[in-house]
């Protein structure tokens, strides 16, 4: 069997993974502050954590935040793709396929 069709199953798996990952934990990390805003006394640090981190991504997205996650995403997917197929090549030079 050839591995071509197996080494792009592989690469776009890990490209979509590679991509979705940073946005689940900023996002995460967003609703996590967003909900500590509902906490008694939490208000103020709630709002400040949520301007850094909107600051943050503005900061990758020339200004927009949404762009800014984007990019993240966009730059860990180019990572992740580019191990893979470091992976890929290092394991068909050990078994010799």
């Amino acid at each position: 069997m050839s591995s071509l069709p197996v080494f792009i199953r592989s690469l776009l798996l890990t490209t979509v993974l590679s991509f979705v990952a940073p946005l689940v934990l900023i996002s995460g990390i967003m609703v996590s502050i967003f909900l500590s805003g509902y906490l008694p006394g939490m208000a103020g640090i709630s709002q400040a954590g949520a301007t850094i981190v909107w600051n943050f991504l503005a900061t990758f997205g020339s200004g927009c935040p949404m762009e800014g996650l984007v990019v993240i995403g966009l730059a860990c997917s180019f990572v992740g793709a580019l191990f893979d197929t470091y992976a890929f090549y290092r394991n068909q030079i050990l078994h010799g396929n």
